[in-house]
C-alpha cells in the first residue's frame, strides 16, 4: 500500500479500485470526499463515509494507491452508525455548554444509537434531557463544520491537559510516543476521536436522550463511577417514531414483569439472582428441555452432567478463583463457582438453547456453561 502506481508524462498517478472493479486514477494525492466527486457530485452530496479495504474510514482522509475503496450513505448501516458517532459529539458539545467543567470520557456510537461517559458535579436526570436537545438542535442547525486534525501525542496531552479533560489525557497516555493523534472540532468544541464523522453538525435532524446510568470507568470498579447518558439518532423522524414503539412493547413484554405476571418464577433474598421457579414456570422449563434434548439428537451430540459442588483445585487451576476472590464475597462467589452445570460432549461446540434462553428469561446467573471438544 502506499506505492505508486505508475506515471503519466511525468506525474505520479494514484488508482483506487471501487467495489464493483472499476478503477479511478488521480493525478494528485486527493480525499475520499474528493475521490467520490470525481465519480458524481450526487455522490459527494450524498456521501457521509467510506470503506477502505474493508475498514471504516473518514472521507477526510487522503486516498491510497492500491486500495478498494467503497462508500456510503445514509440509506447504508455505515452511515448511520457515522450520524450517530457525530450525535454523541453534538451532545458532549451540549452538555459543554449548558454544565462547563464537565469531563468527557468516551462517546461511541452502538448497536442502537449512542453514548457519553461522563464526570461532573452535577447529577444528571431525565429531566435534563429537554434542555439537552434543545442546545443541540441549536448546535445542529448552526451546522458547524466538523474539522480533522492530526497531533502528536505530546501536542494532544498539551491541549486536553490545557482544558482539564483527564480522561483525554489518559486515553492519549496509553498511547506509544510515536502515535499520530486526530481530534475533531465543532465551532467550540473539540474532542479526541479517531472518527469516522459526518462533515458537519447540519446532517443532524432527528435525535432523542434515552436514559441514564452509572459505568465506571474503563469497566473496573475499582475506577470512578462516572455517569453515562444514552442516547439514539436516525436521518428521519419516521425512523426513531418505529424505534420508540419497538422498545415501548419490549418493555411490556420484559421477562422480569413476565415471570411475575404470569406466576412464572420469582425471586427472593435467600438466592439473590438465582430464579425460584413455580409451577407454571417449570411447564415452560421442562417444555424446553425436552426441545433442545430433540435438537442433541438431530445433530449428533451427547449429554452429560457434572456435579454441583467441586474442588477449590479447579478454580485455582482455571483461573476463576483469584477473579471471584477480587469482585464477589466468598459465600456468593463460591456458590456462583459450584452451580450446577449441563454440558454437551460433542466434537465441536454446541449453543445452549435452552441454558441462554433461561439465562434471559430468568437474568440469572446461575446456568455456566461449558462445551468440550
Amino acid at each position: 500500500m502506499g506505492g505508486i502506481s505508475g506515471k503519466k508524462r511525468g506525474k505520479i498517478m494514484i488508482t483506487i479500485r471501487l467495489k464493483d472493479g472499476k478503477e479511478l486514477h488521480f493525478e494528485n494525492e486527493v480525499t475520499l470526499f474528493e475521490a467520490a466527486k470525481k465519480i458524481s457530485n450526487s455522490l459527494a452530496k450524498d456521501v457521509l463515509v467510506a470503506k477502505v479495504d474493508g475498514e471504516l474510514t473518514d472521507i477526510r482522509n487522503n486516498i491510497t494507491d492500491g486500495t478498494q475503496v467503497e462508500f456510503f450513505t445514509k440509506a447504508d448501516k455505515e452511515g448511520l452508525f457515522t450520524l450517530r458517532h457525530t450525535a454523541a459529539h453534538v451532545m458532549a458539545q451540549a452538555i459543554q455548554h449548558l454544565y462547563p467543567g464537565t469531563k468527557f470520557a468516551i462517546g461511541p456510537a452502538i448497536d442502537d444509537g449512542f453514548y457519553y461517559d461522563l464526570e461532573s458535579d452535577h447529577v444528571f436526570s431525565q429531566e435534563d434531557f429537554a434542555a439537552i436537545e434543545k442546545e443541540m438542535a441549536k448546535i445542529a442547525k448552526a451546522n458547524l463544520p466538523i474539522e480533522k486534525k492530526i497531533l502528536s501525542r505530546n501536542e494532544a496531552l498539551e491541549f486536553f491537559r490545557s482544558r482539564n479533560q483527564d480522561y483525554k489525557v489518559i486515553l492519549i497516555q496509553d498511547l506509544p510516543e510515536d502515535a499520530i493523534i486526530s481530534t475533531y472540532t465543532q465551532g467550540d468544541f473539540t474532542d479526541l476521536c479517531r472518527g469516522p464523522h459526518v462533515r458537519s453538525t447540519g446532517k443532524l435532524k432527528v435525535f432523542k436522550l434515552m436514559t441514564v446510568a452509572g459505568a465506571y470507568w474503563r469497566g473496573d470498579e475499582h475506577n470512578k463511577m462516572l455517569q453515562r447518558i444514552y442516547a439514539t439518532a436516525f436521518f428521519d423522524k419516521e425512523e426513531l417514531d418505529r424505534f420508540l414503539f419497538v422498545r415501548a412493547e419490549a418493555e411490556k413484554r420484559d421477562h422480569r414483569k413476565l415471570g411475575k405476571q404470569l406466576n412464572l418464577f420469582s425471586f427472593h433474598e435467600e438466592g439473590p439472582g438465582f430464579p425460584f421457579f413455580h409451577p407454571k414456570g417449570m411447564v415452560i422449563r421442562n417444555e424446553l428441555i425436552a426441545y433442545e434434548r430433540e435438537l442433541f439428537r438431530e445433530f449428533g451430540y451427547e449429554e452429560i452432567m457434572t456435579p454441583i459442588i467441586l474442588s477449590k483445585k479447579l478454580w485455582l487451576q482455571s483461573g476463576h478463583w483469584a477473579q471471584y476472590k477480587k469482585k464477589k464475597p466468598i459465600t456468593h462467589r463460591f456458590f456462583d463457582l459450584m452451580r450446577y452445570r449441563l454440558c454437551v460432549y460433542a466434537s465441536g461446540t454446541f449453543n445452549h438453547f435452552f441454558l441462554n434462553l433461561l439465562y434471559v428469561l430468568a437474568n440469572c446467573p446461575q446456568a455456566a456453561l461449558i462445551s468440550l471438544p
